[in-house]
């Protein structure tokens, strides 16, 4: 191995410019792959942050998937019902403390109650549906991000104002309201309540700062003309991955509908998995075409040395050992590049980093995010060295099956 390593480092070092350029090659394909690979993933985490953040990780509400078992049905195993008339059923969770002390019990994280419903909001002449959400503004600091989200006011200014809401920056802008103003909120059954406009929020997606509003669970309750009543439970967990599984066993306990934050973004979720189809397939294109670059430089190499091929073989080296120099050449031309490669992306994403957007919608300008991770350095690397590696063996698979008497006689 050591004479076969000493002939593929004097075939590397006497043919310098195309040594750097296969160098160069794999370099280009590596850095700019880490660069992509961290800018889509880092784009992708922040978004998902930013979902996560505005909204709970598990929403328990007054509802059933399905209708319940009826007393004849478990009577009557052949009675099937159907079409049934649900009257009277008060809305909400039946002994909405009770269930949250059990659930506190168990998930890893906190609960807190709040009141659902839509109501219009009118401020000079201007009407919006909106979503109104009844809090406990001490334990929603638990389970949601509202309180860093503030632009205007405090979370706890909901206490002191007469019957106050926070509403999103988007709304405001909209209805061209601050932190003071009066405005007037039309309940579903005709309920109309002068509130006083707390503070404002941003969460960063235009669709909810366009349409929520927050308030005492008591003003929403109010305005649904149901005094005591909680539809919602709202679980913010430890670890925002496991709301799946945390769903699913709540709602075997409870027997009431709950949905993590996954479901609820079912569809948002899915277009990410055709995205990471087309990153990975523009990163496998990149690597494929440096590892081209060795194929050209290792096959010019191949062909330049036949006559060398020929009287190795001709001195009794087997043609294995032949295909082994060239391979190691690749190797070698592999190592070295993907080195500067690492050097490159993390170049290229130091600076991309520093990078702003201006976003027109929110009026922000943010930097862009990127997600730094050794896998993808070890990926980039593993990959573009298994090119290497199978460029330079086709060629030199070739070249060694000719029989060294026809290169020495310059047959072709």
């Amino acid at each position: 191995m050591k004479l076969l390593f000493n002939i593929a480092w004097t075939h590397v070092t006497t043919r310098v410019r195309q040594t750097l350029v296969g160098m160069a090659g794999v370099s280009m394909g590596v850095g700019f792959t880490i660069m992509m690979a961290g800018l889509m993933q880092g784009s992708q985490i922040d978004f998902l942050r930013q979902l996560v953040d505005t909204m709970p990780h598990v929403t328990v509400e007054d509802e059933r998937r399905s209708v319940p078992t009826q007393p004849a049905e478990q009577e009557y195993a052949a009675v099937q019902m159907a079409d049934i008339a649900n009257v009277g059923k008060r809305p909400g969770i039946k002994y909405p403390e009770t269930v949250m002390g059990s659930l506190r019990s168990w998930i890893p994280g906190n609960v807190a109650p709040s009141v659902k419903t839509t109501a219009i909001i009118d401020h000079g002449g201007a009407r919006i549906g909106i979503t109104l959400t009844g809090i406990d503004p001490r334990r929603e600091v638990h389970v949601s991000k509202l309180a860093s989200q503030m632009r205007e006011g405090k979370l706890d200014d909901l206490s002191r104002a007469p019957n106050g809401i926070i509403v999103g920056e988007a709304l405001a802008e909209k209805l061209g309201v601050k932190a003071g103003n009066t405005v007037l909120l039309v309940g579903g059954q005709g309920i109309q309540l002068n509130s006083t406009v707390a503070g404002v929020f941003r969460s960063g997606l235009k669709r909810v700062d366009e349409s929520q509003i927050y308030s005492l669970a008591g003003t929403a309750q109010v305005m649904m003309g149901q005094s005591g009543v909680v539809n919602q439970l709202r679980l913010r967990l430890n670890d925002p991955m496991a709301a799946q599984k945390v769903a699913a066993q709540v709602e075997a306990q409870t027997g009431y509908k709950a949905v993590s934050w996954q479901e609820a973004n079912a569809d948002l979720l899915s277009t990410f998995t055709v995205r990471d189809f087309i990153v990975l397939t523009v990163m496998g294109a990149m690597l494929l075409t440096s590892s081209f670059a060795t194929y050209n430089i290792i096959s010019t190499i191949t062909h330049e040395k036949r006559q060398d091929i020929a009287i190795m073989k001709s001195v009794g080296m087997r043609e294995y050992a032949v295909r082994r120099i060239f391979i190691i050449e690749s190797i070698i031309i592999g190592v070295v590049g993907i080195l500067f490669g690492w050097v490159l992306g993390y170049l290229l994403c130091y600076g991309w980093s520093k990078i702003t957007i201006f976003n027109p919608l929110t009026g922000t300008t943010v930097p862009l995010q990127i997600y730094y991770s050794a896998m993808h350095y070890l990926v980039a690397g593993g990959i573009s060295l298994l090119c290497c590696a199978g460029a330079a063996y086709f060629p030199a698979r070739k070249a060694t099956r000719v029989h060294p008497v026809e290169i020495i006689r310059g047959a072709s």
